[in-house]
């Protein structure tokens, strides 16, 4: 299915509707199992952001960024005439869940933001802005994203050593992306986003049930997930022991 010429979403099954936001290195299918799981009781909706073939991977910067990806958030469940929905997001996805609720709290039931945080944390904020940004020229400049190493990270390695099959899954979908909608993705949204730290009032006013879920081997996301902990009333935290960054492929059935 096809919204606005923009966005390839995909539903399954019946009831209150989950929405899965996806994470940078992954796309709709990242939340099969969970799918699977779920759908015989909910509405279970996926999409591919901009970038992210199918949906449109446009060739000018300017079509992407987080205000954009929040908007495309939205344009879904207006498009599905979905009122309200449990928001399910995975690091780039689990961000984009926080971000939606704080502009959108009317249309979330609940939060689940997993691995999120990414570049948030003060004291390494500015090296993980280079990084993204010396990232994203690389890419913009490749023809493919095969031999980038995305999927041998110290975060993604658990994966591999838990489930070599998956992981080896998810490094195929991602060796299949398009180089300039990952590129821009990592310049526009990733490298232009604010920290969540810049949010705190805002999350503390915050009247969503959130889960936090984070592994504990995951360190770029760690002390940013316990802030959230603290700085959200209603929030959860879960930390899963001998756990990198893809939690919800690492053991999908805790998940």
């Amino acid at each position: 299915m096809c919204i606005r010429d923009s966005l390839w979403v995909e539903e399954e099954g019946s009831g209150p509707a989950m929405v899965f936001v996806h994470e940078f290195g992954g796309d709709h299918r990242v939340w099969r199992e969970q799918i699977n799981h779920f759908r015989d009781r909910y509405r279970c909706v996926a999409f591919n952001a901009r970038g992210y073939p199918p949906s449109d991977v446009p060739d000018e910067a300017e079509a992407y960024g987080q205000d954009i990806a929040i908007a495309d958030m939205l344009g879904v469940l207006d498009a599905l005439n979905i009122d309200k929905a449990h928001l399910l997001g995975l690091s780039m996805g689990a961000y984009n869940v926080l971000r939606f609720a704080l502009d959108h709290p009317d249309r979330v039931l609940s939060l689940t933001a997993a691995s999120g945080g990414s570049g948030s944390y003060p004291a390494t904020r500015e090296r993980f802005l280079e990084e993204t940004r010396m990232v994203a020229d690389q890419f913009l400049a490749s023809e493919n994203l095969a031999t980038t190493g995305m999927f041998d990270g110290p975060t993604r390695i658990q994966l591999k050593a838990k489930r070599p099959d998956i992981w080896a899954e998810g490094a195929a979908y991602f060796a299949g992306f398009s180089p300039k909608g990952a590129g821009y993705t990592l310049r526009q949204v990733q490298g232009e986003r604010p920290s969540l730290y810049d949010f705190e009032a805002e999350l503390g006013a915050l009247k969503v049930p959130t889960l936090l879920v984070i592994g504990d081997e995951d360190e770029l996301v760690i002390d940013t997930n316990v802030f959230l902990k603290r700085a959200m009333p209603l929030a959860g935290l879960l930390v899963l022991p001998k756990s990198g960054h893809l939690v919800n492929l690492e053991d999908s059935s805790v998940f």
